[in-house]
């Protein structure tokens, strides 16, 4: 075994602070000589990234256990502790999903916020996170954590901060944070007060119905078309899936409040589970995870199925297609609905602001960009990562005057199925999405028309647009080694050409060039924070992102086309056979 591996297993048994079930763990890895396990769990601590951590329950530096959440959260404490007193008193408003041990390190984090005098609100049980969110705003909270790893199989586990304003931590927060992280030091060093003892000096405060009623009432009022909501609501039938997750809190009720009578939860996937027994991922990107809705609605005749992942984040939708049968519809399908939906009932009503504005990733799909500009939104691109949406929400607020922001937000989605309707959450809803996708069936029905139909109607008038995407799963070192080979490849000796047509540009993100793939001159230049990202620009305007994923070991490639959208069966198949063409190209 590595020196520094042996040294770095020594040093976690010969930790006092170290209960000794947690050393036990460890000790039976040794006596089966299992060295690669070893290896993967502390070659390297569990890093504090952008967001907070995430990684795969269980003993050692490089899981996700009460030590290393206890870090963590030491680290915010000492941050938050840096602010000011007003700061410490405001606190920290703390949720957890479904997963195992969310409860255990939503407990623990409080505890260490008390042990260094910090009021945690704690949640008394699961919560989604667009909740936790809210929380931070209406509690005036200095900071959130939510105990999630969102849509990961059940192995993994998480610790996501939110700063104030409810946003996950952008720069400075995040870097600041990280580095007080790691000067923790040893797991003996984090504070921690008995539970019991905190609640009895306030410092644990637990919260549950108050705030849920506020988030509800903000649901309930963020409603467009409220009429015909309340009246298709009644004769529209819905399948809703929670994947074994938070969603089941909040979801049925907003619905319900909306004015939808008939709302079916799938009764294998309503109780909230860690192990997600009945889908191998809890990911509603995965269409698989929509089967077990799918198969109720063609029973009980449903109009559509719409699922949420473990923390009630992301939303999927299923409608009813062609031949009556079911159709899966992508994260930048349902945004592009959305987006006109807004656009239009606004628009409609003649409440459309003049300085509208609708943000997405760089990474997401034009079909909702181009009909947002349709209106005479501002369009404003962001980095991957929903955290960006919510913070150029809150960059409008801070150029702007009281009640006043610098420009009027609409809409913010991202192309993995996260959308964000309403300026009361600061990151990705599946609540008040799945509200709004209710509303959006509403809306199609009063003109006879299926959510499908809605579909192929703005296909027609805006063209044909489709996305593909491809994953390449890395784990341990190796694969974050062989990650970071292929960007530095992609970047130093870009193809000419792809799927045989010639590359025309070729941006970098991590410096914000953009280059003729041809010359290698500097043709243009992003104005956004350094990231790891190539963006490949073809000649027919095809476009090709490689990013590795800030929360997997991943590397994932994105393609992006478009064409005429009078005939959808041949556009359909055409775009297919480019992405595909596309995708082995680029990650081979």
């Amino acid at each position: 075994m590595d020196a520094s591996i042996a040294s770095a297993v020594k040093s976690w048994l010969d930790e006092p602070a170290i209960a000794e079930a947690d050393k036990k763990e460890i000790r039976e890895l040794q006596a089966a000589g299992s060295e690669r396990e070893l290896t993967d769990r502390f070659y390297r601590e569990l890093e504090f990234g952008t967001a907070g951590l995430r990684g795969i329950i269980g003993a050692g530096l490089n899981r996700m256990n009460i030590y290393t959440v206890g870090a963590a959260a030491q680290g915010l404490a000492n941050y938050i502790a840096q602010q000011g007193e007003a700061a410490r008193r405001a606190g920290v408003a703390i949720a957890c999903d479904s997963r195992r041990k969310s409860d255990v390190f939503a407990e623990r984090t409080a505890a260490v916020l008390a042990g260094n005098g910090i009021t945690a609100y704690l949640f008394e049980a699961l919560r989604p996170t667009p909740e936790l969110s809210y929380a931070v705003r209406h509690l005036n909270c200095t900071a959130g954590v939510v105990v999630t790893a969102s849509h990961n199989p059940p192995a993994y586990n998480g610790f996501k901060v939110y700063w104030t304003g409810g946003v996950p931590i952008v720069p400075p927060h995040d870097k600041r944070i990280s580095e007080e992280v790691r000067r923790v030091g040893g797991f003996g060093n984090i504070k921690v007060m008995p539970v019991a003892e905190a609640k009895a000096k306030g410092l644990i405060r637990v919260i549950g119905r108050e705030v849920d009623e506020a988030f509800l009432a903000e649901v309930h009022a963020s409603c467009l078309s409220p009429e015909i909501s309340r009246q298709q609501g009644k004769n529209l039938k819905i399948v809703y899936t929670p994947l074994h997750g938070t969603g089941i809190t909040l979801v049925p009720e907003a619905l319900k409040r909306r004015g939808f009578e008939k709302v079916i939860v799938v009764p294998e996937q309503g109780k909230p589970d860690g192990e997600f027994p009945t889908v191998e991922y809890p990911n509603p990107e995965e269409g698989a995870a929509l089967t077990l809705g799918i198969e109720l609605a063609k029973r009980e005749g449903a109009d559509l199925v719409i699922g949420t992942d473990p923390d009630a984040d992301r939303v999927g939708v299923a409608v009813r297609g062609p031949g009556n049968q079911f159709e899966l519809i992508t994260g930048n399908q349902i945004a592009a609905m959305l987006t006109w939906h807004i656009c239009e009932t606004l628009t409609r009503s003649g409440r459309f602001p003049k300085n509208a504005a609708m943000i997405t990733t760089i990474v997401s799909g034009d079909m909702m960009k181009d009909i947002a500009r349709s209106y005479g939104a501002e369009v404003i691109e962001v980095l991957t990562g929903f955290k960006w949406i919510g913070d150029q929400v809150m960059q409008f607020d801070a150029a702007g005057s009281p009640g006043k922001p610098s420009k009027t937000y609409i809409f913010g989605a991202e192309e993995s199925y996260g959308y964000m309707p309403c300026t009361y959450t600061r990151d990705k809803d599946a609540v008040t999405s799945t509200a709004y996708v209710a509303d959006l069936a509403a809306v199609a029905a009063a003109q006879g028309k299926t959510l499908y139909d809605l579909l192929l109607d703005l296909y027609r008038r805006y063209g044909y647009y489709q996305e593909g995407a491809k994953s390449l799963t890395l784990p341990g070192k190796d694969g974050a080694d062989r990650i970071k080979a292929m960007m530095q490849k992609l970047r130093t000796r870009p193809p000419e050409r792809v799927a045989g047509v010639p590359v025309r540009t070729v941006a970098d993100l991590a410096t914000g060039e953009i280059r003729d793939a041809r010359t290698g001159k500097v043709v243009g230049q992003y104005n956004l924070p350094p990231s790891d990202v190539v963006f490949l620009t073809l000649d027919d305007g095809t476009k090709a992102i490689a990013r590795p994923s800030g929360t997997e070991p991943k590397i994932k490639f994105y393609v992006l086309t478009k064409g005429p959208g009078d005939n959808i069966a041949q556009a359909r198949e055409n775009a297919t056979a480019k992405i595909q063409a596309v995708i082995a190209d680029v990650a081979k």
